[in-house]
C-alpha cells in the first residue's frame, strides 16, 4: 500500500516524511481494517516529524484524523459491518485496568497508545484500529469534513468542556487555527450569550473569527476592551500564557490545549498574573467520551468545518504551511490523489 513514514525525525524544511510502499495490515480478532479516503494534518505531526514529540516505533505512519470505510474485520468485531464509514482519533487504545481507565480519564493512562506515533496511523491507504476506539460519522459530512472533528474538534470540545463555562462569561481564543475555529461554533450553539474575543497573529484568522462570531479580534498582548472569564490557549507559544493570564478576570480559568511549547513560559510575577483565584489547567490527549459526544453534536449544530484539501505525496509541505501559519483552515491530505 502507498504510504507516508517518518523514519527520521528533522526540520520539515528537510522533508523529513518519505513515501513508502508498505504491506496491507491485518487486523486482529477485535480490530477493523480500515480503507483510507482522508486523513488530516495537524501540529502535532509536525511536532512528531521535527523531534519534539517521539515517536515509539520507527518507521512510522503519522496521521491521527482518520476518515475511510471498514473493509476487513477481526472475527470477534461486532460493532461495524463492511462498508461502514468510521473515523479514528488519537487514542488508540487504553488498558482499561488502571485507575484513570476506570474513572474515564483514560487520556491520562500510563500505557494507552496514540495514533500515529505508537502505532501507525492514516498517512496510508490503509489502516488497522480496535472496535471500540473507532467511531461512525454523521451522515451530514463529506469524509474532508469530518476529518479535522476527529482531533481539532474533539479536543476542542475537551477544551471547552475543562473551562466550564456559564453562558453569558467572556471566553478569550489564544490562536484561531483548525482547533479554535470549531470551538467558536460550539460556544455559540451551546452559549449564545457569552461573548468571544479572539488574538491572533494573522489577518485570514482574524477575518475568519469575525466571521464566525468573535466580537474582538487582536494580537497576544494586546488588552480587550474587558477581562475575561474564560480562555483558553491553543497555541505553541509559550509566552501567550503569560498574555493570557495578563487580560483573566479575578477567579478566570486559562486552559492549555498544547502538547508541547515550542518557546518557553516565560517567568510569571505571582502578584500580577496569578494571584485572586485565577486558575491554568492543560488538556492532555482525549476519551472516547469526548468523540462519542462531539461528533453527534457537530452534526446537530452543524458545524461546518473550514477545509483546504492537498494530496497525500505533499504532507511534507502541508506541514511546513502549518508551521509557518499559512493555512486559513484545516489542511486535509487526500489519500488517493
Amino acid at each position: 500500500m502507498k504510504a507516508m513514514i517518518l523514519d527520521k525525525q528533522s526540520p520539515i524544511e528537510e522533508k523529513p516524511l518519505k513515501p513508502a510502499d508498505l504491506p496491507i495490515p491485518a487486523p486482529s480478532d477485535r480490530q477493523i481494517l480500515v480503507e483510507v479516503s482522508v486523513c488530516g494534518a495537524c501540529h502535532t505531526d509536525l511536532d512528531e516529524a521535527e523531534g519534539r514529540l517521539k515517536p515509539t516505533k520507527s518507521p512510522i505512519v503519522p496521521g491521527h484524523q482518520v476518515v475511510g470505510k471498514v473493509v476487513d474485520k477481526g472475527i470477534a468485531v461486532t460493532k461495524y459491518q463492511i462498508g461502514d464509514r468510521v473515523g479514528i482519533t488519537w487514542l488508540f487504545s487504553s488498558c482499561g485496568q488502571c485507575e484513570f481507565c476506570r474513572t474515564g480519564c483514560e487520556n491520562l493512562c500510563s500505557r494507552a497508545q496514540w495514533t500515529g506515533k505508537d502505532a501507525d496511523g492514516g498517512y496510508a491507504e490503509f489502516t488497522v484500529i480496535g472496535e471500540d476506539f473507532a467511531y461512525p460519522i454523521p451522515e451530514r459530512f463529506s469524509d474532508s469534513q469530518a476529518a479535522p472533528l476527529l482531533c481539532a474538534g474533539v479536543i476542542g470540545y475537551r477544551t471547552l468542556r475543562l473551562t466550564d463555562v456559564t453562558d453569558g462569561q467572556k471566553i478569550g481564543l489564544f490562536g484561531f487555527g483548525a482547533s479554535a475555529h470549531i470551538v467558536i461554533q460550539i460556544i455559540k450553539y451551546k452559549f449564545p450569550n457569552s461573548p468571544v474575543f479572539v488574538f491572533t497573529k494573522t489577518a485570514r484568522h482574524a477575518e475568519l473569527a469575525k466571521s464566525l462570531g468573535a466580537v474582538w479580534t487582536g494580537y497576544s498582548g494586546d488588552k480587550p476592551p474587558e477581562k475575561l472569564n474564560k480562555i483558553m490557549d491553543f497555541t505553541p507559544v509559550g509566552e501567550c500564557v503569560r498574555d493570557a493570564l495578563g487580560v483573566l478576570e479575578r477567579g478566570g480559568r486559562l486552559i492549555i490545549n498544547a502538547i508541547r511549547k515550542e518557546t518557553l513560559v516565560p517567568p510569571l510575577d505571582y502578584a500580577e498574573y496569578l494571584w485572586l483565584e485565577k486558575e491554568i489547567k492543560s488538556v492532555a490527549n482525549v476519551t472516547r467520551q469526548d468523540a462519542e459526544e462531539f461528533l453527534p453534536m457537530a452534526a446537530q449544530i452543524p458545524i461546518t468545518p473550514t477545509i483546504e484539501e492537498f494530496p497525500l505525496m505533499q504532507a511534507n509541505e502541508v506541514l511546513y504551511s502549518i508551521k509557518n501559519s499559512k493555512l486559513r483552515a484545516a489542511a486535509v491530505l487526500k489519500i488517493n490523489e
